[in-house]
């Protein structure tokens, strides 16, 4: 018994391997070779006028592969997909970005370059723009056919976690806590939305009184400015750094699962690590981001390329 599980084991790593092996960082040095220079100055332009924008297109790689993989399902229209989930609806943005690299990528090598490759770059571009590490994008990924709304409402941590929650959800996608620690200082770009940390705001006893109150001017405890925008990191918002830790030491994570990262448990050793040390993080986040990307790609003959990110062919 426990040595047919042991086999199962390897099998499932070996074949995991093999998808991933699949990836190349040049895999279209010859079917497409200005692939990677295209997307980058489409992120160059976008975020030149709106560097909100790096942190949107950073969280939608990041959703698409929670879900299903990183397989461009995230970008298929439809009321029953993955852009409709809890995570996601009315909040998922960047759409459009992606919609003009894409025709672009198209005009220059039709059928070639996925969707899901588009994300995983425009992640890393997004980053490095706002200040942030660069690091080697595996590439060769497909484009899913469906979309799954229900891995999405399942898979993708809430704002409200618990670390114990973080860590499960996290480890379910094969990453480990040191990831999540990483991964989660993305949060030091972008803004959130009212109707997101009221609770926090008001209720929480876990944050900063005086940060607390100055969310609050923004954000009644009613219903009204639900879209009200705040930035999740307010020292330097539209610049990849390691001030998100330094600003969850002094209670001032905006999300509830934010400051559980800094909360007399396991993770506070990293969180005080990066914030001492931005080269550190830096190193940590770009492994993570390669790691995360490498979630269940498809590849070979699975899936397709898309002509169309938001529709399948």
């Amino acid at each position: 018994m426990a040595s047919g599980v042991v086999s199962f084991g390897i099998i499932v790593v070996l074949f995991l391997a093999s998808a991933n092996a699949q990836l190349s960082a040049t895999f279209y040095d010859k079917s497409c070779p200005n692939a990677l220079s295209i997307i980058n100055s489409g992120i160059k332009k976008k975020l030149g006028n709106e560097p909100r924008m790096g942190a949107s297109l950073l969280r939608l790689h990041f959703h698409d592969c929670f879900a299903q993989g990183c397989d461009g399902s995230i970008l298929l229209d439809g009321s029953s997909g993955e852009k409709t989930a809890g995570p996601n609806l009315h909040s998922v943005r960047g759409f459009k970005t992606i919609d003009s690299i894409k025709r672009n990528l198209e005009a220059a090598c039709t059928g070639v370059v996925s969707c899901a490759d588009i994300l995983a770059v425009a992640a890393r571009d997004s980053v490095v723009q706002l200040g942030g590490p660069t690091w080697t994008v595996p590439l060769g990924r497909r484009d899913s056919k469906t979309s799954n709304q229900n891995a999405a409402n399942n898979n993708i941590p809430s704002p409200t976690s618990s670390l114990s929650n973080l860590t499960a959800r996290f480890g379910a996608q094969g990453l480990s806590t040191k990831d999540l620690v990483a991964l989660s200082g993305a949060h030091t770009i972008g803004q959130v939305r009212c109707t997101v940390i009221r609770s926090r705001i008001y209720h929480d006893t876990d944050i900063d009184s005086a940060y607390a109150k100055s969310l609050q001017s923004n954000c009644p405890s009613s219903k009204s400015g639900n879209r009200n925008l705040s930035p999740l990191e307010d020292v330097s918002p539209t610049v990849f750094d390691n001030n998100y830790y330094k600003e969850l030491r002094k209670q001032k994570g905006t999300f509830h699962s934010d400051q559980e990262l800094f909360s007399g448990g396991s993770t506070d050793s990293l969180v005080t690590t990066y914030s001492n040390n931005e080269k550190t993080f830096f190193k940590d986040f770009a492994a993570a981001m390669v790691k995360m990307g490498n979630i269940n790609p498809l590849t070979g003959s699975s899936g397709e390329i898309r002509m169309n990110c938001r529709k399948a062919n």
